[in-house]
Order: C-alpha cells, then structure tokens, then sequence
C-alpha cells in the first residue's frame, strides 16, 4: 500500500472507530471527541474480534488503536483494516505511551497512516483525529520553509497556502538561521511558528543540521517551534537520526497534500495547546 494513496477526506458527520483495552480511556476519547466534532459517531471497541465485527457492520472513517490489545497488536489490526475490511484508503492511528521509541526504530508499517504519543493527552489526540476527518486551517501562522528546489518549493508552497498559511522560503541552513536570529532579537514582522525543511540542501549545511542548531543553539523545545523534515531516504537509520536530533516528525516524499498538511496543523494546533492539557 502506497502512502499516497491514504486520502484524507473532509467529513460533515465522521464515524470513528477507537480500538483500545480499557474501557476508561475509549470513553475519555469518546467524550473529548463528542464535544469537539458536533455530529460524529465514535465506535469503540476493546478488541480486534470487536473492531472486526463494527467493521463488517459498516464503513468507518477513521480508526485509532492501542497497539497492545487483548487478542493480539495494532499492527495487526491496521492490516486486517486494510485487507479484509474493504477500506484501503481509511487512515489507521496508532496510539502509544510508546510511539516515539516505535518510530525511530521503524516499527511501523505501511498499514499504518500515523502515530501519536498518548502522553501528549486527549485533547491533543482529539485536535490529531479532527486534523485527518475534518481539517481547519490556522489563518497567518507563519512557517519558516527550506528548500533549495524552486520548482518543489512553488508545489509545496502552494499545498501550504491554500491552507491560509503564511510561508517563508529560503533555499539555504543560513538563511534559516539569520531569520529565526532575527525573530530572537525582535527584528522581524512575523513569529515563526513552524519549520518544514528538506533534509538535502545545497551548501555544507543539511536539514538535519537545522534541526540541531534549533533544537541546541536556538534553545527551542519541540512545542515552542515544530520541525518537520522532509525526505526521500528510505534508510531507516537515517530516518532514526533525524527523529533523535529533535525532528518533531518526518513527511516522507513524494509528497502527498493532505498528509503534509495534517501534519503541519496538527504540530500548530498541539504547539497552541495549553500545556497543562498534555499528560
């Protein structure tokens, strides 16, 4: 199953199905979504054999699981959507205390749409899920984008602003930097919310380069400025690297719009949380 092929679509009225053992986290889930998505189903199930069955009875739009489950493991479950359900194209969540560990050593497979950290709270998975079934822009949230192909920048650029965003292109590590140098110091127009960056760039400087220099010579934490890296390199050492430098996520090419852009929002949306909402 090819990524690109995961289309997310907009949904007035989402059915969601939350796969999980406890019966008290499928409810926290369940209310946080009720009051935040006006009209959506959530269907919960403690099982694989219960997510089944809610299956065969109908189409979901989106499914989040635990990956430990009474009867086997969400990597199962997330095949047995993809195979058998006869919903190839319905995104797959993974939810996990462990997410982070289970990303940088590439656990997760290509039945898996995403990830997310549980530890990041409800209100956060909440505002992941509403990303992928009903998505809402952050008018004038500024990102900081580096890339030194004009010709990627201009599509890119373009899936970006069609969401209302305000993007700032350079194609160099340096002009990165002299830019989030003059946020620092209070010289420049727009805050810079977000950093999306090519892992390949010209120059003796790299995406992986911006991540550290963010991360331990800018002093940013990962909720006060989200780097998103993008990249073509399939070496999952390589792809580890990235996540360990401070990499909040990565968006692995060729693009495709609607992942790129639930990522990029949902790193707004979580950076905007009230830190006291994240347990």
């Amino acid at each position: 199953m090819q990524r690109q092929a995961l289309k997310h679509l907009h949904v007035d009225a989402p059915r969601v199905m939350v796969v999980d053992g406890s019966r008290l986290v499928r409810r926290l889930i369940a209310g946080v979504l009720q009051r935040d998505l006006p009209g959506v189903e959530v269907v919960g199930c403690a099982s694989i054999a219960e997510a089944q069955q809610a299956l065969l009875e109908g189409p979901v739009n989106l499914v989040t699981t635990s990956l430990s489950l009474p009867d086997g493991d969400g990597l199962a479950l997330a095949r047995w959507v993809r195979e058998a359900a006869g919903q190839a194209y319905v995104p797959v969540i993974v939810v996990s205390g462990d997410a982070q560990a289970h990303l940088e050593q590439r656990r997760f497979t290509e039945y898996v749409t995403d990830h997310f950290d549980k530890a990041l709270g409800h209100e956060a998975l909440a505002a992941f899920i509403r990303g992928y079934v009903q998505p809402t822009t952050i008018p004038g949230a500024t990102l900081l984008y580096v890339e030194d192909s004009r010709v990627v920048a201009e599509a890119t650029k373009r899936m970006l602003e069609r969401q209302q965003l305000n993007v700032l292109h350079v194609m160099t590590a340096e002009e990165a930097f002299a830019l989030l140098t003059a946020e620092s110091l209070g010289r420049h127009q727009h805050r810079i919310d977000l950093i999306l960056t090519d892992v390949t760039l010209k120059g003796e400087l790299s995406g992986r380069d911006v991540v550290e220099r963010v991360r331990l010579d800018f002093g940013y934490g990962k909720r006060r400025l989200p780097v998103l890296v993008m990249t073509g390199d399939g070496n999952p050492h390589n792809q580890t690297t990235l996540l360990q430098a401070g990499a909040n996520d990565l968006v692995l090419k060729p693009i495709e719009e609607r992942l790129l852009v639930t990522k990029v929002l949902f790193q707004l949306r979580l950076s905007r949380l009230n830190p006291g909402s994240v347990v």
